[in-house]
């Protein structure tokens, strides 16, 4: 089992050779900063600023990769808005710095490489640059730009009132923004006091060094709370609670706390950044890094030379501080919200900061899983904690019965879609599963895709079935105490899913929240190009199983094998080598058996075409239904449309030809045979 421990030193390494602390590149009380608005503007309603721009347009995939540590951001500045504005980075060396967006500005991923890649753009002209956008913002973006020392600004009126060719100005030292064409001052969304003392210092390597000589001292401390105080906090807030580096620290929404870490994980793609981060505040030869695990899953497969590279800056950082398997994931192994759980470093009442926004998945386990940066990581291989601002918290209690062919993922798509544009808010999300329908892959899905839903986390409090997965897993040995939401805990909001309301849906593009049910997409009669099931949304073995299940009931239907190209995407190395063993609820055969048997091909088990990457990525004009997470712009692959469905939904259309349900094929559904 995964445990918190203290920091290592490497042999002949003495604490008071550690960095010393430097002062800022440009201290937060220095000279007024001043430049043009380039604003984006929405192409679909005249004079309205674009809302929802996502990291995958920021810096699309393909250049979120770094080739050596010197050379860390030549890609991501060169990749900056690639597809959405061509002229970008011509326009921010032309003075055009106060960069002006709508409400959700950087949703989605935790890919640091888009703010470092925004600031580098201006860094390299001599200029500093502002980001101002609405409400909402997207939560890792905000904390990796407090990280970097890239202002920022919500302020929905600024953004209202901004038109082309408006000087703004911006005073450091108050964070006051000046639209001085327009004559008008904004005061800026708050920050807490510790992000506040981020931003003022410069950023978290200036804080880092000074903080790591005392956290390398520090014996971590993990501590439940006593049943009078459990009583009034969420599961969420007794985690942080049991966490706190800073005992006397009160957990309430909007304070920043300082809280150990029990797992940093990054993957291939994250990890360079995060070397980076843990070096220049460590030195790089002082400690081993602290809590780490690295996955490679995200380029590997792709066979380029630049992906290659970035692979090897990870595995040499591995090599050099004895990180090994379970904690070093080798290509193949998996994608790491499935590997990482599988192999007992996901507890329940662990604290898992992950650099892929995508680590919300662990909240499934009972474990607080939420998206960071590459530098936050970095931060906490060096020190053993993390900055944590706390957010409001909410409630979902799914209550009903399950109906025919329904599984996790139409239940957070139809979450998603009741949420609407505003989805979360930012909150941190419990779940309480009340009648005990949801196996583990479905709270998986509903957990992982909690990134999309813009939550800061979700969690399902550890319950029988939580415990009976973990005793099928032979851990047994687990180190924090079962836990649950308190009688008098607080939820800004509490509401009721009623699972017998929820169909099989289907996801248009380009927004997970834009779900229909798939009764009604089959009288449209879409067709695609392809079906691909997987991912680290619904690679898990018995996601898999729920499509093998309907391919082999569609047999008797005389649906043999799949009309379009049909690939499958094992969650990790594990599930794809279970997959191959008989299992009875198929007769006998195996699920890859009935895959094959349908025409799918079987990859190995990486992130692959849900971001874009690979042989199987879309092409220009291409069409797929996925069990994936994400079908906003691009995101599948450059000028491609993603359309999201669970595994039964995915299987069912491959056999059709367009996309429809399982009833499309006539099977009729019985619970003994398909549950």
């Amino acid at each position: 089992m995964q445990t918190i421990e203290g920091a290592r030193l490497i042999p002949g390494a003495r604490v008071a050779d550690a960095p010393a602390e430097k002062p800022a590149e440009r201290p937060a009380g220095g000279a007024r900063v001043r430049g043009k608005a380039l604003i984006f503007w929405d192409p679909k309603i005249p004079g309205k600023k674009l809302d929802a721009i996502d990291t995958d347009q920021i810096t699309p995939a393909d250049d979120c990769v770094s080739e050596s540590l010197d050379t860390l951001d030549a890609r991501w500045k060169a990749g900056s808005f690639r597809h959405l504005m061509p002229d970008f980075r011509e326009r921010v060396h032309r003075g055009e710095t106060f960069i002006v967006a709508g409400d959700r500005f950087a949703i989605g991923s935790s890919r640091e490489m888009s703010p470092a890649g925004l600031k580098g753009i201006a860094d390299e002209a001599g200029l500093e640059m502002v980001i101002v956008c609405g409400a909402a913002m997207g939560d890792i973006f905000r904390r990796n730009a407090l990280n970097l020392g890239l202002q920022v600004v919500q302020s929905r009126e600024a953004v209202e009132d901004a038109q082309e060719g408006d000087t703004f100005s911006f005073d450091p030292a108050t964070r006051m923004l000046t639209n001085e064409t327009r004559g008008k001052t904004y005061e800026p969304a708050a920050l807490s006091p510790q992000e506040e003392e981020i931003r003022r210092s410069g950023g978290i390597i200036t804080v880092g060094r000074r903080e790591f000589r005392d956290s390398v001292r520090r014996r971590p401390d993990v501590r439940w709370p006593d049943a009078a105080t459990a009583r009034r906090l969420t599961s969420t807030e007794q985690i942080l609670w049991a966490h706190r580096v800073d005992k006397d620290a009160d957990v309430r929404a909007g304070a920043t706390l300082r809280v150990y870490a029990d797992l940093l994980p990054a993957s291939d793609g994250t990890a360079p950044f995060s070397i980076h981060t843990f070096n220049e505040i460590t030195g790089g030869d002082l400690i081993r890094p602290r809590q780490i695990a690295i996955a490679n899953d995200h380029f590997v497969f792709n066979r380029r030379e630049a992906d290659d590279k970035q692979t090897a800056i990870g595995k040499a950082f591995a090599d050099r501080h004895g990180v090994k398997r379970p904690y070093y994931a080798t290509p193949g192994d998996g994608i790491f919200h499935f590997y990482f759980p599988e192999q007992g470093l996901v507890v329940p009442g662990a604290l898992i900061p992950g650099a892929d926004s995508h680590s919300r998945a662990y909240g499934a386990y009972g474990a607080l899983g939420y998206g960071v940066g590459s530098t936050t990581l970095g931060f906490g291989w060096s020190t053993g904690y993390v900055y944590f601002t706390v957010a409001k918290q909410r409630r979902v209690v799914f209550a009903g019965t399950l109906r025919p062919w329904v599984s996790g993922k139409d239940v957070v798509l139809a979450l998603l879609a009741r949420w609407g544009a505003k989805q979360s808010g930012g909150m941190s999300v419990e779940f309480v599963d009340r009648d005990r329908q949801l196996p583990m892959s479905y709270r998986n899905t509903i957990a992982n895709m909690m990134a999309e839903g813009e939550a800061l986390n979700g969690i399902f409090a550890p319950d029988d079935t939580t415990y009976a997965w973990y005793r099928e897993k032979g851990m047994t040995d687990l180190p924090y105490p079962r836990f649950a939401a308190g009688e008098d805990a607080r939820f800004e909001l509490d509401e009721t899913l009623d699972l017998s309301e929820v169909v099989p849906l289907i996801a248009k593009p380009f927004s997970p929240a834009n779900a229909v049910p798939a009764a009604q997409v089959a009288r449209e009669r879409i067709v695609f190009d392809k079906a691909f099931i997987g991912s680290c949304t619904n690679g898990g073995y018995g996601d898999l199983l729920e499509a093998a299940l309907v391919l082999r009931a569609a047999r008797t239907k005389g649906a043999q094998r799949a009309s379009k190209e049909f690939v499958v995407f094992p969650g990790s190395g594990g599930v794809k080598r279970d997959i191959e063993r008989s299992d009875p609820r198929l007769g006998g055969e195996s699920i890859a058996d009935v895959f094959r048997a349908a025409g799918a091909e079987i990859r190995e088990s990486w992130c692959g075409p849900c971001f874009g990457q690979g042989p199987d990525a879309l092409a220009k004009g291409e069409t797929a239904i996925t069990s994936f997470n994400r079908n906003w712009a691009n995101r599948m692959g450059v000028g491609g449309l993603g359309y999201l469905a669970s595994p039964a939904v995915v299987a069912s259309s491959a056999l059709l030809g367009y996309m429809g349900p399982p009833d499309e094929l006539g099977i009729e559904w019985r619970a003994e045979r398909f549950v």
